[in-house]
């Protein structure tokens, strides 16, 4: 079955692929036809525009160009309803994989976490990963170049939340709080390990911690790691992964034909059987446009699934790893290299397909000597991946004990 459905995804990839080029298209499209703020967003209003201020909530829009010449959308919510200015520090959201900053605002005013903490003084910041609809820009390419998807979350570790943090540390004067979802969650251990951006930060809020991912269990995700279809589509020369492009579409159509892959609820197939979520906003979430990602990140992070460890990209072979890395296999980050007395909170839930209880144990095992009144460990049993950002009761399940622990660092 497996040799077959292989088959079948690498004749439809060279054929849209061929079609593709041969009528000059990009394989990604954007179809908001839904009248919601959010689906509807255009990429020329910017979210502040389109989401935050019609609620009442003031917004402004920045943009911090990377290192390797990525320049990004930041969002600053300065003040809560009340229109009185924020007198808590700065914190900073970080959002996930295929999602955007808009992530942080998808739910009604009181259950979405960016609102709670403007509305409770914090000095809201939240950043868009470089190829999402508001942080395509570049100094020299174009996303339509293949160079601009050069990239996987390595590059995201490495100059997109420096240049952040350093951003939002230099308007604000201040030393930062970091809230992290899923991806954002794997770029910031990544960082710490490595002894970076620690001279800036408060703490740090890690919401379904990605460091090791053996263990997963969402079946649709295992189909792409197990059928090498990241790679067959880098080797055929599609570098932007978008869900909603073209040749990636057609996949999931036959993935999802496959026996065992349940995508009548794509969200449940992908991140598990979340409990807590508003059919109407779960609706506002699945038609707001998937965002696009490189395709060789979900390369790297098909390696993690593989191997179980976490480590940067590897090329494939001893000399390309030594040209990068001047070593014949990647550096590891390692996890036991984050100081001990940094504050961290970990969330994480029983019902996730993609951070599995596991997964997650190791990544806690690594972190054992952790000074024990700066780690503080919550789990709810009841939780799958998207109830973190999206669950109607996770201002009371997680962003009040989260706010808690902001007030004690």
């Amino acid at each position: 079955m497996a040799e077959t459905l292989a088959t079948q995804i690498l004749a439809i990839l060279f054929c849209l692929s061929a079609a593709a080029a041969a009528a000059g298209t990009k394989v990604y499209s954007f179809n908001s036809q839904n009248s919601t703020s959010v689906s509807s967003l255009n990429a020329n209003d910017g979210i502040c525009k389109s989401v935050v201020e019609p609620l009442g909530y003031a917004c402004q829009e920045h943009t911090v160009t990377t290192k390797d010449g990525y320049i990004l959308s930041l969002q600053r919510m300065p003040s809560g309803l009340s229109g009185q200015a924020a007198d808590k520090p700065p914190v900073l959201l970080q959002h996930g994989l295929i999602v955007d900053g808009v992530t942080w605002l998808m739910s009604l005013p009181d259950e979405s976490l960016a609102f709670i903490l403007a509305d409770n003084g914090y000095d809201v910041w939240i950043s868009n990963g470089r190829g999402t609809r508001f942080s395509r820009g570049h100094t020299s390419l174009d996303p339509s170049d293949s160079a601009y998807w050069d990239w996987t979350w390595d590059e995201l570790a490495a100059y997109d939340l420096p240049a952040t943090f350093q951003y939002v540390h230099d308007q604000t004067g201040q030393n930062l709080h970091y809230v992290g979802h899923s991806q954002g969650t794997l770029i910031a251990l990544a960082a710490f390990s490595q002894g970076k951006l620690l001279n800036m930060l408060r703490s740090a809020v890690l919401l379904c911690p990605i460091a090791y991912l053996n263990h997963l269990t969402s079946p649709f995700a295992r189909a792409l790691v197990d059928l090498f279809i990241a790679e067959d589509l880098y080797w055929l020369g599609q570098h932007e992964f978008s869900l909603n492009g073209q040749v990636v579409n057609k996949l999931l159509e036959v993935i999802c034909s496959n026996p065992g892959i349940d995508c009548s609820d794509l969200l449940t197939a992908i991140t598990g059987p979340n409990c807590c979520l508003n059919s109407s906003r779960t609706k506002v979430f699945l038609d707001y446009e998937p965002q696009s990602t490189a395709t060789k990140n979900i390369i790297h992070l098909a390696h993690m699934i593989r191997t179980g460890t976490i480590a940067m990209y590897d090329y494939g072979n001893e000399n390309d790893n030594m040209d990068h890395y001047g070593q014949p296999t990647p550096p590891v980050y390692n996890m036991t290299s984050i100081p001990n007395d940094l504050p961290l909170f970990v969330a994480y839930g029983g019902k996730d397909y993609l951070t599995d209880v596991k997964d997650v144990q190791v990544l806690l095992d690594n972190l054992k000597d952790h000074d024990g009144d700066k780690l503080v460990v919550q789990y709810t049993d009841e939780y799958a991946h998207a109830d973190f950002v999206l669950g109607v009761n996770a201002n009371q399940i997680v962003y009040d004990p989260l706010i808690a622990f902001f007030k004690i660092n």
